[in-house]
């Protein structure tokens, strides 16, 4: 665990719905000194009040990327975990930080990435993955269960680096695409060839610019970052859902 969240993790109380009731009005001068003494150098951004009446948002950055903590309006306690809608079924934290998180997508690099399709290529993802990690071989057994979709894969290989060799063939191979899910999906490499202008190397600066800190990491159309996982039905609605945010 990272120092400033082991910090948070010692400062967190539970605080129920029913505890006393809070002033509606913050105090955010106190709040921002507060939070930011307990922080260990880590500078607030924002202030806002929280979905919850009576908490507060309190948002700043580690090199991990943004993170929220909730106080009340003198910063009296400090809460450190998700905060959920009950009624409608939401991680209202989680969806925060993907919108605090969220890039512009069409500020991406695409030429770096192997590009995928299948179908009509309607529902456009960018993805950050690594051949030799698990989560994203699953996840490469979800992901192609989804038609109609462009996939941009930025090869990111960092959980076995002396392999990266490997990514860098699948660039210099005829067909990139092919050589892609022959390496992570059946983990068959494909022939070593490095002799190509490769861009591995670039997309590695690239992942830890953004704060790309696992894998995978997917990144929708309108920006939004995600964690992979998904199942293959839960990503083409959270695809879908972001093109007509996207539209709109």
């Amino acid at each position: 665990m990272k120092p400033v969240m082991k910090r948070l993790a010692r400062l967190a109380f539970l605080v129920a719905a029913f505890s006393i009731p809070l002033p509606g009005v913050a105090d955010e001068a106190t709040i921002r000194r507060v939070v930011e003494s307990k922080l260990g150098g880590a500078r607030v951004d924002g202030i806002q009040p929280a979905q919850m009446p009576g908490l507060w948002e309190v948002r700043f950055r580690t090199q991990e990327g943004p993170r929220i903590v909730y106080t009340d309006a003198k910063a009296t306690y400090i809460i450190s975990g998700s905060l959920y809608d009950t009624r409608a079924d939401r991680n209202i934290t989680e969806e925060r930080l993907q919108k605090l998180s969220a890039i512009k997508f069409e500020d991406l690099p695409l030429d770096l990435a192997v590009k995928l399709k299948r179908g009509s290529g309607r529902r456009v993802l960018a993805m950050f993955s690594d051949p030799y990690c698990p989560a994203c071989q699953q996840f490469e057994k979800e992901l192609v269960k989804v038609d109609d979709i462009t996939v941009y894969v930025f090869m990111y290989p960092v959980i076995r680096p002396a392999l990266s060799d490997q990514s860098r063939s699948v660039w210099c191979s005829k067909d990139r695409a092919q050589a892609w899910l022959d390496l992570a999906l059946r983990q068959k490499p494909p022939a070593m060839n490095t002799s190509c202008a490769n861009p591995v190397d670039k997309v590695l600066a690239l992942g830890r610019r953004l704060g790309v800190n696992s894998t995978p990491t997917l990144f929708m159309a309108n920006g939004e970052r995600l964690r992979g996982g998904l199942s293959a039905a839960r990503l083409a609605a959270a695809l879908d859902a972001r093109a007509k945010t996207t539209k709109n």
